[in-house]
């Protein structure tokens, strides 16, 4: 308790350090006195809108506006049958430039985001909603999906700039009927770019910070290109710098861009994307008792010591730099057929492919591929009596293509839904194995083909490698209904889910031709009620279903010995859940808020895990059998008021396993035990002051305990962190329009602590199961929470 009291001591002392420096005469210059820019809306779809009697004030940026949203950006007006929230730019533009949208995420409701580095550069984190990991939350830009297809993880340090975003939500119970996701039983994230705007312009932006971290940043707005009504904009970020902890660099280069063209009634065609090349150094993930014993000292990081002993250098860090390229690309469309008909289509393409190293021996008299041994002795650079120190991969290509048509068709009170997804994914993954030089450095960090060790038939040496293609064909339909004069609104909905996964082993053993199918109906029902423009409330059903992580498919081999690591799987049951919500919300004329209770019943709970083979972190999946989830998620934010603008938010969450978990032939007795990564406490409290030139933004976040086993027999504790940031807008000057400074400080109380847990365990203790076998005990791993940072950054329109 003392440490939460001094941490919001410190952030309240900061702001109110700064408040005399306040220029209110300046101010008045500046603000332009219009309209809310968020009405409060009763229904978009129905188009009736109902704003509020008054003005608040907004401020030109070189972000856009800001100064009018309540909770300072973290909340606004919510129409949907469930529970959503949504981040807006006011929030977004004053956080750290190089934020990624997991640590913009962190303080709304049900979100436990955990990570490894103070400014969100790595891409070693995850995020819990409700208690479901990364892997069951579908991440959606403008209707393209943005989930992995290999593990359905969002790795969202590799999308979009922030300054590129204009608002994120974050649908905490279902995805909606025509999202272009499956595994996201835990919700789904929505992206919206910012609009290209109607004169050439543009900004630029120059950050530095802690651990020689620098960012530049350019965009430029090309506005209507001569009479074709097309408009656009393009931009460029470098980030760069050290690791906080332990020996490594990140390098990031990434493009992101978005044309538009507009024309009659409500039709426009749209083009956007994204390109990212970026290698990072991983961060050691420790078990609890490295934590106790070394903290986020160096007994916890990788090695940035050479040993002339090349075989004492597995732990040497120039052999874990991850490293990934990527090219998204959408194309949503809108066109009006007909006064009442309306086509939606979103098709798009990606590419990514990428490695993530470690490092390893192996034994050059007696290699294995597959289950078959090497006939003679390899040639590895570097060996040593027979040893020879490399570089193992975990190297992954994809190829993914999609669609989703729809058509809307509008009634008098009804507004009728009739779409089809489909997605192909091709994926490739191998571990291969890459020679080190003698001063430590890889041969080839990217694992390509050409320097990796080969056979003496020319074969590429691996410890993995497999050939995926996913298909997923969905159909859905829905009816959206009003009555009594548009206050009452029923959704009722239906799709159906086909998927196929043709999986193939290209080591030899007895395993070639994988895959599974999977054919889920997932109904829903929700309803909303508006007594009046402020309050309403809300209740839905909605079914979701998940699949196991694709490594679960396959056998993978340890070529020192051809043992197998893994023995692969299509055993694995999906899983399915049924999530119930009823909730209340209200929009008026001085604050937002809502509150919304939850159910959740699951059956085969799909737990997603990192797995140690031969080095290599594999992603991979646990069936924890039956679960029971049900809490009270609640948000509420003020609109400015005398240029103050709080927000708070908070979840309580109730968690029990329904079943014994069956390992090692026994029942290990988890049945009434919590889940794990699921705290049972979450709060979060934010402040923000903006008059238009001076503005501060202060939030803290406290999170509960964790479990990180099935047994609860190891967990870790709660822990509190605060961001604090001040800046000041200066008065246009030239070429220079609404030039900014602004400070970040990251974590300000220096915390340590671990921040999630990175791979749980069924028991981490040896325990007795039921039928008297006793069940060995393993190690949960845990992320570190990254340390303090701060970071200057100047901004300014042309």
């Amino acid at each position: 308790m003392t440490l939460k009291v001094s941490l919001f001591v410190r952030v309240s002392f900061v702001i109110t350090l700064l408040l005399p420096c306040i220029d209110e005469k300046s101010l008045a210059q500046e603000a332009l006195s219009v309209p809310s820019s968020e009405p409060y809306i009763t229904d978009q779809r129905d188009g009736e809108h109902i704003t509020v009697t008054g003005k608040t004030p907004r401020y030109k940026t070189a972000y856009g506006y800001a100064g009018d949203q309540a909770g300072g950006g973290l909340i606004k007006p919510e129409t949907a049958n469930k529970s959503v929230s949504n981040i807006s730019q006011n929030y977004i533009q004053m956080q750290a430039p190089t934020s990624n949208v997991f640590n913009l995420l962190s303080m709304l409701p049900g979100a436990n985001v955990s990570s490894s580095d103070p400014y969100g550069i790595s891409s070693q984190n995850d995020i819990t909603v409700r208690g479901m990991t990364g892997n069951s939350i579908g991440y959606v830009m403008e209707g393209m999906p943005l989930n992995d297809a290999s593990d359905g993880f969002g790795y969202l340090n590799q999308f979009v700039d922030s300054e590129n975003l204009q608002t994120i939500s974050l649908a905490q119970g279902s995805p909606d009927l025509d999202s272009p996701v499956y595994n996201a039983a835990g919700g789904v994230v929505n992206l919206k770019l910012r609009d290209p705007v109607d004169h050439f312009g543009g900004m630029t932006e120059l950050s530095y910070g802690s651990h020689h971290t620098g960012r530049a940043f350019m965009r430029i707005d090309t506005g209507e290109v001569g009479k074709t009504g097309i408009k656009g904009f393009i931009s460029y970020s470098y980030t760069g710098g050290n690791n906080w902890r332990g020996p490594g660099y990140d390098h990031r280069n990434h493009i992101d861009f978005k044309f538009t063209k507009e024309w009659g009634n409500d039709n426009h065609v749209s083009l956007l994307g994204d390109w990212n090349h970026a290698l990072s150094s991983s961060y050691y993930t420790p078990t609890k008792s490295e934590w106790i014993t070394e903290g986020p000292g160096n007994g916890n990081n990788y090695s940035g010591t050479w040993y002339k002993d090349r075989l004492e250098n597995t732990n040497y860090w120039k052999l874990y730099q991850q490293t990934f390229q990527q090219i998204y690309v959408a194309a949503p469309s809108q066109f009006t057929l007909t006064d009442k008909l309306q086509f939606k289509v979103t098709p798009y393409f990606q590419y990514g492919y990428g490695n993530s190293p470690y490092g390893t021996i192996l034994n050059t008299d007696s290699l294995w591929q597959g289950n078959q041994p090497v006939d003679g002795k390899m040639s590895i650079p570097g060996a040593v009596d027979g040893s020879a120190l490399v570089m193992g991969g975990w190297f992954q290509r994809t190829y993914r293509s999609g669609f989703t048509p729809t058509l809307t068709y509008n009634l008098k009170h009804h507004q009728l839904l009739l779409g089809y997804w489909y997605d192909y994914s091709d994926d490739v993954v191998t571990q291969p194995f890459t020679a080190v030089s003698s001063n430590g450095k890889p041969w080839d960090l990217w694992s390509g083909s050409n320097n990796n060790i080969h056979l003496p038939n020319g074969q590429q040496l691996a410890a993995e490698n497999d050939h995926t293609i996913t298909q997923t064909n969905a159909i859905f339909l829905g009816d959206h209904m009003n009555f009594m004069d548009h206050k009452l609104f029923i959704d009722v909905g239906f799709k159906q889910v086909f998927l196929n996964r043709a999986g193939w082993n290209q080591l030899p053993g007895p395993q070639y031709r994988t895959g599974d199918n999977v054919s889920k109906p997932l109904p829903r029902i929700g309803m909303r009620y508006q007594f009046t423009k402020e309050h309403q409330i809300f209740a839905s059903v909605n079914t979701n279903f998940a699949v196991p992580h694709k490594s679960t498919l396959f056998d993978t081999y340890d070529p020192n010995s051809g043992n197998i690591v893994q023995s692969g799987t299509n055993n694995l049951k999906t899983e399915y859940s049924i999530e119930e919500e009823l909730g209340y919300r209200y929009n008026g004329s001085r604050f937002l808020g809502s509150i919304t209770f939850f159910n959740y019943n699951y059956t085969n709970r799909m737990i997603s895990t990192i797995l140690r083979q031969n080095g290599a972190w594999v992603g991979s999946s646990i069936n924890a059998g039956g679960q029971t989830s049900r809490g009270v998620d609640a948000e509420i934010g003020l609109k400015p008021w005398h240029h103050f603008s709080p927000y708070v938010s908070g979840e309580y969450l109730y968690t029990r396993m329904d079943n014994d978990l069956r390992t090692y032939g026994d029942l290990l007795p988890t049945k009434g035990k919590q889940a794990v990564r699921s705290p049972p406490w979450q709060f979060a409290v934010g402040l923000t002051y903006d008059n238009g030139h001076f503005f501060a933004n202060g939030n803290v976040k406290m999170v509960g305990k964790q479990y990180a086993t099935f047994m609860n027999d190891e967990s870790i504790g709660s822990f509190a962190t605060g961001n604090v940031a001040i800046g000041y807008r200066f008065d246009s000057y030239g070429f220079m329009k609404h030039p900014q400074i602004r400070m970040n400080f990251i974590n300000i109380t220096d915390q340590k602590y671990l921040s999630g847990v990175s791979s749980p365990t069924s028991n981490a203790h040896d325990t007795v199961g039921k039928y008297g076998t006793t069940i060995p005990g393993s190690s949960p791993y845990y992320y570190i929470g990254g340390g303090f940072a701060t970071m200057l950054t100047m901004t300014t329109a042309f």
